[in-house]
């Protein structure tokens, strides 16, 4: 082979293998400009707020049993006029006291009812609702309702009021900028440990609004007066630097 020949491979080579080393170099440049470009990173900011109560709603049933359908009813609708009258004489408003629908059972009527049962036909019972906004009246009368037992009145009310609040509209911007801040000072102390900077948000997501008893444990968030609301903030920043 002349020596023209061994120099025109030889070129060929060296130019092969730098484009290569090349080529790698840029390839693995865009790998890392890539990944520098995608640096981000992901926290959750919580806020919390306590509130009170501002609504009430309370069901009381009352029932009453006979063979005599007329005179049931008619018990019923004594146990009615006084529970009404022991919710006016708490201080509700007449309007704040609403009676729902009436109900009857007629055991004889049900296929399992045996016909010799010493049992009474019928069962009738009524609800009357309140519903106020007077928190503590309702949380006070429902601690009292024992006192129509003692007259007597076969009473219930479904373990008692239901509280709501219902001013959640009003805080939630509030909250939301205070969920968002927590979650900012959280990825700034990522970034400062990393050796980065905080960048603008590429991705929010609010989250739910949670409404919570205020004493954890002590029951339903509905029989609580006192609540907390709380909301978690899941933002995604672009770290610079």
């Amino acid at each position: 082979m002349s020596r023209k020949m061994i120099a025109i491979i030889l070129l060929g080579t060296f130019l092969l293998g730098s484009g290569t080393a090349a080529g790698g170099y840029l390839l693995g440049q865009g790998i890392v400009t890539a990944r520098n470009s995608d640096r981000s990173v992901v926290v959750k900011g919580l806020a919390e707020k306590d509130v009170r109560a501002d609504l009430a709603t309370w069901a009381i049933r009352y029932t009453a049993t006979g063979d005599a359908l007329e005179s049931v009813q008619a018990t019923v609708e004594t146990d009615g006029e006084a529970v009404r009258a022991f919710l006016i004489d708490a201080g509700f408003r007449p309007e704040e006291i609403t009676p729902a629908r009436l109900e009857v059972t007629d055991l004889l009527a049900q296929t399992y009812r045996q016909k010799d049962s010493d049992k009474a036909r019928y069962i009738v019972a009524q609800t009357m609702r309140v519903r106020s906004v007077d928190v503590a009246r309702v949380n006070a009368t429902s601690s009292k309702i024992g006192s129509l037992v003692k007259r007597g009145i076969v009473v219930s009310d479904y373990g008692g009021p239901s509280y709501f609040f219902t001013g959640l509209n009003q805080v939630k911007p509030d909250m939301i900028a205070l969920a968002t801040r927590n979650a900012r000072s959280a990825a700034a102390r990522f970034a400062e440990d990393s050796g980065t900077r905080v960048g603008g948000i590429r991705h929010a997501s609010q989250g739910v609004f949670q409404i919570l008893p205020r004493d954890r444990g002590t029951g339903a968030e509905r029989s609580a007066i006192e609540k907390t609301i709380r909301i978690v903030t899941t933002v995604n920043y672009a770290l610079d630097g």
